[in-house]
C-alpha cells in the first residue's frame, strides 16, 4: 500500500547511474583529455632520452640488426646476473629487489591498459619486500609481507572508492607473481656457504637459459608441431623437449656442488620438473600479454623487449628449484630462519 511502481519513480528517486558514482570508472571528456596529454608528455619524453642516448653510441654499434642488439643486450643482461648472483648475499637480494620492481611496474602498466586500476605503488613496495623479507626471516617473512599487503589494499579498497575488488586482486598478484616467486633463489643461496650457495642459484639460472635456448635452437630448426598455439605459436613439441634435456643437464651439474645430496637420476627429474615450470611460466605471460594486447611488456631490453619477458621462466621455476631441493633433502637449509 502506498508503494510506488517502478514506472512511477520520479526522477529524483531512481538510482542515478552517471559516471560521478564513486563506483564507476567513467571519465569526463577534460579528465580523459589531461590523461590522454599526460601519456602524450610521457611518450615525447621517452623518444627524447632515446634519442639522445642512440647520439651517444660509437657509430659502428649503430644500425645494428635485430640479432645483434638481441645479442649485445643478452650479453648485458647476463653479465649484471653472474655478478649479481656471484657478489654475495646483499647483492643478489638487492639484484631481485630491483628484478622484481621493474617487472612488478610493466605488469601493473599493461593491466592499466585494460582498464584494471591495480595499486602501483603498493604492488611494487610489496614486489621488492618479499625477497628482503625472506632474506633475514625466511618464510616468515613473506608470510609478514603478504599480511600487510592485504591489510594495506583492504584499506585502500575501503577508502578509495574507484577501486573494484578485481584491482585489489591483481595488485596482490602482481607482487606476489613478481616479487615471492624470486624468493626460492634466496632459500637456495642461504642454504649453502660462499661460494657454493651462489654457484646453486647460478645453476638454476643457467638451467632456464639453457631450456629457453635449447627450445628456441631446436624449434627453429625442426619444430613442426604447434606446442600452444593459441598462447605462442612460435613454441614447438620439438623445441619443448629440446628445453628440458638443456634444463636437466645444469642440474646434473649440481650434483658436483659441494654440500649437495642429490643423485644423477635424481637431478634428471628435479630438471626436467623443473624445465616443465620454466614452459609453463613462459606461457603464463605469453598468455597475460595476449589477454591484454601486447607484443612485449616492456622497451627496457632492446631486442628483448621488457624484463618480465626475460625473467617469466625464472619465477615458476626458481620456486620450483628450492622447493625440489628441500623437500629433497638435497640442501641443508631451514625455511624458517
Amino acid at each position: 500500500m502506498g508503494e510506488q511502481r517502478p514506472e512511477e519513480l520520479t526522477p529524483a528517486s531512481q538510482p542515478a547511474v552517471s559516471g560521478d558514482e564513486p563506483w564507476t570508472h567513467d571519465f569526463s571528456t577534460a579528465a580523459r583529455q589531461q590523461r590522454e596529454q599526460k601519456q602524450e608528455a610521457r611518450r615525447e619524453r621517452s623518444q627524447t632520452l632515446k634519442a639522445k642516448a642512440y647520439d651517444k653510441v660509437p657509430n659502428k654499434l649503430k644500425n645494428a640488426t635485430d640479432l645483434q642488439v638481441r645479442f649485445r643486450t643478452g650479453v648485458v643482461y647476463t653479465a649484471v646476473t653472474v655478478l649479481g648472483v656471484l657478489a654475495g648475499n646483499i647483492p643478489m637480494t638487492l639484484m631481485l629487489m630491483v628484478v622484481a620492481a621493474i617487472c612488478a611496474g610493466e605488469l601493473f602498466y599493461m593491466l592499466r591498459k585494460d582498464a584494471r586500476l591495480p595499486n602501483e605503488v603498493l604492488g611494487i613496495i610489496g614486489a621488492m619486500l618479499y625477497p628482503l623479507s625472506v632474506y633475514f626471516l625466511g618464510l616468515a617473512g613473506a608470510l609478514c609481507v603478504s599480511i600487510l599487503l592485504m591489510l594495506a589494499l583492504i584499506v585502500w579498497y575501503v577508502f578509495w572508492h574507484r577501486a573494484r575488488i578485481s584491482d585489489v586482486s591483481v595488485s596482490f598478484f602482481g607482487a606476489t607473481y613478481t616479487g615471492l616467486l624470486l624468493c626460492g633463489l634466496i632459500l637456495i643461496r642461504g642454504s649453502l656457504p660462499a661460494p657454493w650457495g651462489g654457484v646453486m642459484v647460478l645453476l638454476v639460472f643457467l638451467s632456464v637459459w639453457a631450456n629457453d635456448s635449447f627450445a628456441y635452437l631446436v624449434g627453429s630448426k625442426l619444430g613442426r608441431h604447434k606446442l600452444a598455439p593459441r598462447i605462442s605459436p612460435k613454441k614447438s613439441w620439438e623445441g619443448f623437449f629440446a628445453g628440458l634435456v638443456g634444463s636437466a643437464v645444469f642440474w646434473v651439474v649440481m650434483t658436483f656442488v659441494p654440500g649437495v645430496t642429490m643423485g644423477v637420476g635424481q637431478a634428471i627429474l628435479f630438471g626436467l620438473v623443473c624445465g616443465l615450470m620454466s614452459v609453463l611460466g613462459d606461457l603464463c605471460e605469453s598468455r597475460i600479454k595476449r589477454n591484454l594486447g601486447f607484443k612485449d611488456s616492456g622497451t627496457i631490453m632492446p631486442g628483448h623487449g621488457g624484463l618480465l619477458d626475460r625473467c617469466d621462466s625464472l619465477f615458476l621455476a626458481s620456486v620450483t628449484a628450492a622447493i625440489l631441493l628441500i623437500a629433497g633433502g638435497c640442501i641443508p637449509v631451514s625455511v624458517f630462519f
